[in-house]
Formats: C-alpha cells, structure tokens, sequence
C-alpha cells in the first residue's frame, strides 16, 4: 500500500512554509482527499490553521518533548485513516534544539519520509543553485525530492529558478508569486469570528495559488511512499471526567495529551459558560486571555466557580493563559484569583525555550513562550525545578495553592500519567 506522506522544509524562518503548507493541505482537501495535517515541533498557531484548512485534528511531532518511539506512534496513529500526510516543518531544515537534533530534518529521517524543500528567491535566481544543492547534499540519509520557490516576481523569474535546479538534478515542482494577499495573519489574532474570517481568507488565497503553479500531481507521485496498514489504536477510557477549558480565549491544546487522560472529556468555555461541568480534574491550558480579558472579568460566575473548585481541592492544571486566569488580574482585569498575583502585558518581552520540569516523582517536558509576566508575590515559591535543553537552570516557576498547579510552561504528557502530579 502506497501514500503521499511528506515533510515541507525551508532553508530558513520566514521562507513560506505555512504558506506552502495550507495552500497544498486545502488545495487537497477540496479534490475530496483526507489531509492529516502535522507539525514539526510545539507550535500551537500553524497546528489551529492546519485545522481550519483539513477539518482534522493536526498533530505535534515533537522529538525534545517526548520519545522517537512515541512521536512513530503517533504519526502512525492519527495518520493511519488519511489519504495523504503532510508535516509542516519548523524553522530552517537542519535547525534543531541542539544542532540538527529535533529538526525537521530529523524528524523527517526518523519517520522515513521524504522532504520538499521550499525556497524563498525573493531578491535571487541562477543563485538558488547553491542553495539547492547544499541542502540536498549534506545529509544523504534525507531525501529531498522536489523544490517549491516562493515570492517568484515572473515568469521570466521563474525560468532561471528553473535552470537553477535542473543544474542540481533536483526537480522544481512549481512556484508561488509575490502576493500581497498572502501575507500570514498574525499570529496574535486569537480564534474570534473576525480573525477566522481572516485566517480562512488567506488559506483559500494560498490554495489558489499553489492550485495554479505547483505541480500537485507530480509532486504526490514523487512523496508516495511505502505505507504499512498500522495497528487499529484504541484508547481505553476510564472512569475519570475531565473538563477542559475550549474557546477563543483558551485553545492551545495538544490534542495528543487529551488522550492520554484516557478520561471522558468535557469542554467547556470561561468566556460563555456560568458554570463547571462535573470533573475530577480541571485543565485550563494556555490562549489569549489579555484579549479577551473584558469578557472573562464580565463572566463573574464562572470565575467564582473557579475559584470555589480551587478552594475545596479540587484537582487544576494550568499551563500560561490558563495560569493567568488563575491570577487575580491582568492589567486592572479581574480574573479568578486563586493566586495572590498579578500579570501584565506591561513592558511585553518574549520568553521562549524548552524546558524539562521536574516535579518529586514526576518528569516532565514542556515548552515555554509568552509575552506576558507577572508581579510575582514573595509568599509564593516553586515546586518544580525548570532546566532548559543545555540543562541549565531556569527561574520560571510553577506555582502550587492545595491541589492546583499553575505555570507558564505548556507541559506535554503523551507519554506519562498526568495525574501522577497530585500524588506527591
């Protein structure tokens, strides 16, 4: 059994790969075709657009966060009913969390799958040659097989870019133009009605694009591979109920994690709802609460049931957004305070980075990223130790009040028994 399963990779950041990636992921999509949409590393915002443009669930391939053995399964797993699997790579190629470990070039080599390699050649032509050649020679147990230029000025253009690959023997399979109404949303917009409007206006302006210059046809022979019909995976679900937050202002979830609560989920929204659905664990993860900080103070009943879950020990996690939430306000904003802290988007910097997040008999991965801080309160203390990948160590801490746990760090626990956390 053969499927098109393929990795799209660039030469740097910036180059287009979302671009790339949504335009052949809806272009697909619309022949009919089961798109099962995956990306390379922690991102959560390209992941929501893979969805917006599939209609399923698009998963994280993450090599720092958990096992090799763990991200096979689950490529196999949530790609085993598809036509086609496309991974969306993550900055350069060969960029990884420790030179080329965790890259898309490795994570494209231990899925055994071949890679198309986008090219920006704004401001260049015969010059890609180089490029071409160095990227597709320096690790010969990666197999590039076909190139996608982006921010092509002409067809005039186009015919040197051409020549540049029939130089490297490396077939060119199409072009996307420069083009003012594919410029990426930003990344910022949150998941309201006007932004999706947004995000799905450019999503269909990448489709026609690719539709029109990229050699689809050609390009799914050449990424066909071998594909073995995988294990049928079942997860068994217990009797625990989780309610897990789910809206415009909380959304980064991994869907991988919802699944291995092996629960009975319920979602709910701190924006909509007045109250908690029954659960044996609250999950707030992370989102946009700064901006949609009016609504969630609006919604008084919901934060006091919050708070009231919080204070008769029921069982909370919450990652960054969902941290903030729990703070006692952010910029003047009521929140739930279930904290004695407070946060602000005041002198907004960002903090990114991996981290590995020990906790007494529980360790965990993560990743970190936000813009936000707070004004931390000196009663509070850590009661996790943060490292980040050089395992140096990292003063982001992870808050404790009775059974609630709260930090900015966006944990990943596919592999682990999350509720491990409230046996210390």
């Amino acid at each position: 059994m053969k499927k098109s399963s393929f990795l799209i990779a660039a030469a740097s950041s910036g180059s287009g790969k979302t671009t790339l990636s949504l335009g052949l992921m809806k272009a697909l999509s619309r022949r009919g075709l089961t798109v099962q949409p995956f990306k390379c590393g922690p991102d959560y915002i390209d992941t929501q657009y893979h969805t917006l443009a599939t209609g399923r669930s698009s998963i994280n391939l993450d090599l720092f966060m958990s096992s090799e053995k763990h991200v096979k399964e689950i490529y196999c797993r949530y790609g085993a009913g598809s036509d086609i699997n496309i991974v969306e790579g993550v900055m350069g190629m060969f960029d990884g969390y420790d030179k080329m470990a965790g890259s898309s070039a490795d994570l494209a080599g231990k899925l055994d799958i071949p890679v198309v390699l986008l090219v920006n050649a704004a401001s260049t032509a015969f010059s890609v040659a180089a490029t071409i050649y160095g990227f597709t020679r320096f690790r010969n147990d990666i197999r590039v097989v076909g190139v996608v230029f982006n921010r092509v000025a002409s067809e005039n253009h186009y015919a040197f870019l051409k020549d540049a690959c029939a130089e490297t023997g490396i077939p060119s399979l199409g072009y996307i133009r420069k083009n003012d109404a594919l410029k990426t949303p930003s990344r910022h917009l949150g998941l309201s009605l006007d932004s999706v409007a947004e995000i799905e206006r450019f999503i269909n302006e990448a489709a026609k694009e690719v539709e029109c210059n990229v050699d689809i046809e050609t390009l799914l022979s050449l990424t066909e591979v071998d594909s073995d019909i995988p294990k049928q995976y079942e997860i068994a679900v217990n009797n625990r109920v989780v309610a897990v937050a789910k809206d415009e202002a909380f959304n980064f979830i991994y869907p991988v994690n919802i699944d291995a609560l092996r629960s009975r989920i319920n979602y709910f929204s701190p924006l909509h709802d007045t109250s908690l659905p029954d659960a044996d664990l609250l999950y707030l993860p992370g989102g946009y609460p700064e901006l949609f900080a009016d609504a969630l103070e609006r919604n008084a009943g919901m934060r006091k049931a919050i708070k009231e879950y919080a204070e008769a020990g029921g069982k909370i996690l919450a990652e960054c957004g969902g941290m903030i939430y729990l703070t006692e306000e952010i910029d003047g904003r009521r929140m739930c305070g279930v904290f004695p802290l407070k946060t602000t988007m005041d002198n907004a910097r960002l903090t990114l980075g991996y981290r590995q997040v020990g906790f007494p008999g529980l360790n965990l991965r993560g990743h970190e990223f936000h813009y936000s801080h707070t004004l931390d309160s000196a009663d509070l203390t850590s009661v996790a130790q943060q490292l980040n990948v050089k395992g140096l160590h990292v003063a982001t801490p992870v808050y404790r009040y009775r059974n609630t746990f709260a930090g900015y760090t966006h944990l990943y626990w596919g592999e682990a028994d999350i509720f491990k956390l409230w046996n210390q």
